[in-house]
């Protein structure tokens, strides 16, 4: 079966970045085929890349290789890392774009350091052509991950605040606005389950108060806010048919409290 690489950038879609990506590693693994999870990044925002990874990774076969370019250090001493989490190879920067996989499996890294790998006359701003892509593709073709470099005992991470349980209710945060300006919260089903259960509830969002989780957004009228479980597991609001960052004049940050209902 050819090799699956897979894209995930800032870069949007408007310059010729992405292009050029697929063009490197076509040229160097012509039989690969190249998946887009997504361009659309916020600019530098490393967490918001490091959620999205999260969320594709598990969907892909084994031997997947992801080609993760969120690189706001680029052209400084930031290391260019391959990572082995389970069956699948990550090919990156060392800037915490790993850090919710790395919290959530086991994983091998190594730094990469070998120069041959490398396109020739290698930018200072542009690490996603001239070597991030060509590492990839080599990996495509059969390079062993310890031949890219030595390998390294931790990874940089960054971590978000975990969410907060009580006798009174749960607290957590927006972790993630998807483009529908839907909002992701760090609190998982199984906490609210295991803190909330079956009793009555009032979930605090902004200035908005919320009854009820809901199956999805047709569960209210077109322009209400509805709060549900999302297909990452975790507590979302959204506006039906709307936008609820927008609408509600929340950002990423803003506190999300379940409050228990006595």
């Amino acid at each position: 079966m050819p090799q699956i690489i897979t894209l995930t950038t800032d870069f949007g879609l408007q310059d010729h970045y992405v292009g050029v990506l697929k063009a490197v590693l076509l040229r160097i693994s012509p039989d690969s085929r190249l998946v887009d999870i997504s361009h659309e990044i916020p600019p530098q925002d490393i967490m918001a890349g490091a959620w999205v990874v999260r969320n594709a990774a598990a969907s892909f076969p084994e031997g997947s290789i992801h080609l993760v370019v969120v690189d706001p250090g680029v052209g400084t001493e930031r290391r260019p890392v391959v990572v082995e989490m389970g069956d699948q190879l990550f090919v990156g920067p060392d800037n915490g774009i790993f850090s919710l996989l790395a919290e959530e499996t086991p994983y091998r890294a190594y730094e990469i350091d070998r120069k041959d790998l490398y396109e020739p006359n290698i930018s200072n701003t542009f690490h996603g052509r001239d070597l991030f892509a060509p590492v990839a593709a080599h990996l495509a073709n059969g390079l062993p991950i310890d031949e890219v470099g030595e390998e390294v005992s931790e990874l940089i991470t960054y971590r978000w605040a975990r969410p907060i349980a009580d006798g009174a209710g749960i607290q957590g945060w927006i972790v993630h606005i998807d483009r529908f300006g839907n909002l992701v919260t760090n609190i998982p089903d199984d906490l609210i389950q295991s803190a909330i259960g079956s009793q009555n509830m009032k979930i605090y969002v902004g200035n908005t108060i919320l009854k009820e989780l809901s199956r999805s957004f047709g569960s209210v009228e077109e322009g209400d806010p509805v709060a549900y479980i999302g297909s990452s597991d975790m507590l979302e609001v959204a506006i039906n048919k709307g936008d609820a960052s927008q609408m509600l004049g929340v950002q990423k940050g803003a506190q999300v409290s379940i409050v228990i209902q006595r």
